[in-house]
């Protein structure tokens, strides 16, 4: 649905975007990770038609971005990070006048409007004025006039920017239910948190330079190097069970932090009851055991330096 090969772009002296190249297939939920000043919004405008890279292509549902614009405009739907809300006009005229900036059919814009707003949970503020809604029901608001074409591609640029809990939450939600109407998603965000539980892609830029793009569970996989398991020893036993734990073959690694020690085993390491049966038979009392799983802030953290530009 999304192919940018070798994607370059120069403003004089700083490479804002430096040869990138990923693919986003179709119903994938994309999530473009980086820092501020990374390239991430760079990237999505090119996308969106709205800048020419300096170098390389990028294709949006087999369309080029160059040279077939109004093509990729019909299959797209951008969300900036930032966006202009109309004074004096209500939630469902800013909708038509979108529709119409699509030319929608006249006929057809009042279904449409209504479905648009239905899911986005806007349908309650049909008749309101667009200034008085608030941060998150205008973010929702942008969302369903991104929608109102009925786009196959999704470009949605740190759409959770200044939204409280709950409304991130609620959005959250919302592009599950995208997904599962069959659209695909490129979703970008410096906070991991919002994309951690439902992107199963990922990209993550840093300097312009893309890291590394490709399947959630691969990289973090690749960033584990070894299972960890966290065991809570009761007081007095942490010297024993790391002295016990080092002494077995098949443990990689123990560090012991407190009351808490952690042991590393092999990755294709399958014995699962290895850690409760070493304890019980060296008469280790403990509280829990746990596998430490890897998220996407630990890998962020490996894979970039924490250079901005």
């Amino acid at each position: 649905m999304i192919e940018i090969r070798n994607l370059t772009k120069v403003y004089k002296d700083l490479v804002a975007v430096n040869d990138i190249s990923f693919e986003i297939d179709k119903g994938d939920i994309f999530g473009f990770i980086g820092p501020n000043g990374a390239g991430k919004t760079t990237t999505i405008k090119i996308l969106a038609t709205l800048l020419k890279p300096t170098q390389g292509y990028a294709l949006v549902c087999g369309y080029n971005v160059l040279t077939q614009a109004d093509d990729v405009k019909r299959v797209m739907g951008y969300m900036p990070d930032s966006f202009g809300v109309y004074d004096d006009m209500k939630v469902w005229e800013y909708l038509d006048f979108f529709a119409a900036a699509y030319k929608i059919e006249k006929t057809r814009r009042k279904q449409i409007i209504d479905d648009v707003l239905e899911l986005t949970d806007l349908t309650h503020k049909k008749q309101d004025y667009v200034e008085a809604l608030s941060r998150g029901m205008k973010q929702r608001l942008c969302l369903a006039k991104t929608l109102v074409h009925d786009p196959q591609v999704l470009l949605l640029d740190e759409p959770a920017s200044g939204l409280d809990p709950r409304a991130r939450i609620e959005l959250r939600e919302l592009l599950k239910e995208l997904r599962k109407m069959g659209k695909t998603i490129l979703i970008s965000s410096h906070i991991l948190t919002e994309l951690a539980d439902f992107c199963n892609k990922v990209g993550i830029m840093e300097q312009g330079t893309l890291h590394y793009a490709g399947d959630v569970k691969a990289i973090t996989e690749q960033m584990r190097g070894a299972r960890v398991v966290e065991i809570k020893v009761k007081d007095g036993f942490e010297q024993k069970a790391e002295d016990v734990f080092l002494a077995r073959k098949e443990v990689t690694e123990v560090e012991r932090e407190g009351s808490l020690v952690r042991i590393h085993l092999p990755l294709d390491f399958a014995e699962e009851d290895f850690v409760t049966d070493t304890l019980v038979e060296n008469g280790i009392k403990f509280s829990g055991v746990r596998e430490i799983e890897v998220d996407l802030e630990d890998v962020f953290m490996k894979v970039t330096k924490g250079i901005v530009q």
